[in-house]
């Protein structure tokens, strides 16, 4: 009689080439982006870990480092649709969710037909969130929240995945909208975009004012095996050890915490929610199945705690008089759990 694998190693072998299948994707998504866009490797690590995980993304950046290059590359490479919305102090729900319009069928009888707006796509970019006014931005967030806009009392389904990348001005404050702290707070991530090194611009001089024209990134992937993958990230075991790690690095956030670090209670008004706690260990997850590994070490939990909680901790009035930043505070609180 033939001896069949067990359920539990048929099991086991399935999870081993889905994994293997993660990693080979994510190395080869990497490469094609990394034709087009110079440097910031950090940041196309933060985005692919916030699509993994079916997240939402916040980046903060000076005007001309690339956000709209990378979010268009990022979506070729990806294999998937993209839009880009240009947001100002005059756009209108409707203007992103779509609207409903009377049509005139053959017949001549006049029917209410659905014209889809620019976030029904796989991944939007939204530019300049904060320039426009909070009814908008709740439309979107909404959005984000439900994976649905409802537009004349009626629910249409949004694409899946549905990822948005909303950028923000460090600079211009003006005239603009900041997003309160309960909406920041549904987005995975804040990223900081900074500038480039030298050698990196040099790079980017070279590439983009020459004639070789610009690479065109090859599609890896599709939505529906990013679906998968957003599943498998959600299987990665986390140990109980590591868990607590998180949950007491979110905590140390909080002033009113016995063990937060005198920095928090001397400079922090409100620490980060239980949201941030679910949010660090699940992008810890995507962290470790990227690198190849199929459990989660305290080292994914700090290396994401950065782009976590800098938008879900609010500093008090004596951190700016001070001069201490969030960065500080952040990377002070992770030392301190050793």
């Amino acid at each position: 009689m033939t001896d069949h694998p067990s359920q539990t190693e048929a099991a086991a072998e399935t999870t081993a080439r889905d994994v293997e299948d993660f990693r080979y994707v994510v190395d080869n998504i990497r490469r094609q982006v990394g034709q087009v866009v110079v440097g910031q490797s950090d940041v196309v690590e933060h985005l692919l870990i916030t699509l993994l995980v079916g997240g939402h993304c916040l980046i903060t950046g000076m005007p001309g480092t690339a956000k709209t290059l990378l979010v268009r590359t990022l979506s070729e490479a990806l294999g998937l649709q993209h839009n880009r919305i240009q947001f100002t102090p005059d756009l209108m729900p409707t203007d992103i969710t779509g609207t409903d319009i009377i049509s005139e069928d053959g017949s001549g009888r006049k029917n209410w037909s659905f014209v889809p707006g620019p976030i029904f796509t796989n991944v939007l970019l939204a530019d300049e969130i904060n320039r426009t006014p909070p009814k908008t931005q709740a439309a979107l967030l909404e959005a984000m929240q439900e994976g649905s806009a409802t537009v004349r009392g009626t629910l249409h389904q949004l694409p899946k995945p549905f990822f948005v990348l909303a950028t923000q001005n460090p600079l211009e404050l003006e005239g603009t909208y900041p997003l309160p702290e309960a909406q920041l707070d549904r987005f995975l991530f804040n990223i900081l975009l900074d500038y480039l090194d030298a050698a990196d611009e040099l790079e980017v001089v070279a590439r983009f004012t020459g004639d070789r024209g610009t690479p065109q990134p090859t599609p890896c992937t599709n939505a529906e095996q990013i679906l998968h993958f957003q599943q498998l990230v959600r299987q990665v075991p986390v140990s109980e050890s590591v868990a607590m790690h998180a949950v007491n690095l979110v905590r140390a956030t909080r002033p009113v915490y016995t063990g937060a670090p005198e920095l928090v209670k001397r400079y922090v008004k409100f620490g980060a929610s239980v949201r941030a706690t679910l949010f660090l260990t699940l992008s810890a997850k995507a962290r470790a199945l990227m690198d190849g590994r199929y459990h989660v070490t305290h080292e994914d939990i700090n290396a994401l705690a950065g782009p976590v909680l800098r938008h879900r901790v609010l500093l008090n009035y004596f951190a700016e008089s001070d001069g201490v930043t969030m960065e500080d505070i952040i990377g002070d609180t992770v030392r301190s759990l050793g």
